[in-house]
């Protein structure tokens, strides 16, 4: 249940970013479009879960030497990498440039699964 509240957060803040970016893309209309974002969501996930620890352990000088926003240009590798790999995959997801796109992109998506984590229900809370 909160792999599937997981997935459908970063379903949210993809779906918003695609909104107001024009540069970012699902392709597909209706139920088609939907499942278009929910799969993307999850491949974003599965990402962020074994690629992003590997960037963010690689580009720690980075990080530290900038006091910590070279994580934007992490999540912004990430959403690209979505894009690619979702191409790859036969799903319709583009991010056209990657500073423009990607990184606004990563900055929106950050900011709305702030929001969404926290209108969603802790596990850990009684």
């Amino acid at each position: 249940m909160k792999m599937l509240l997981a997935v459908l957060a970063n379903a949210v803040a993809l779906w918003v970013a695609a909104v107001l970016l024009p540069g970012i893309s699902f392709g597909g209309e209706g139920a088609s479009l939907v499942l278009t974002v929910v799969l993307v969501a999850a491949l974003f996930g599965v990402l962020n879960a074994i690629v992003k620890p590997l960037l963010k352990l690689l580009s720690l000088p980075f990080i530290v030497l900038t006091l910590g926003l070279f994580l934007v240009v992490v999540n912004a590798l990430m959403l690209s990498l979505t894009s690619w790999l979702a191409g790859v995959l036969g799903l319709e997801f583009t991010v056209e440039s990657f500073f423009w796109d990607a990184v606004l992109g990563s900055l929106i998506v950050s900011a709305v699964g702030v929001v969404t984590s926290m209108l969603l229900p802790d596990g850990e809370r009684r």
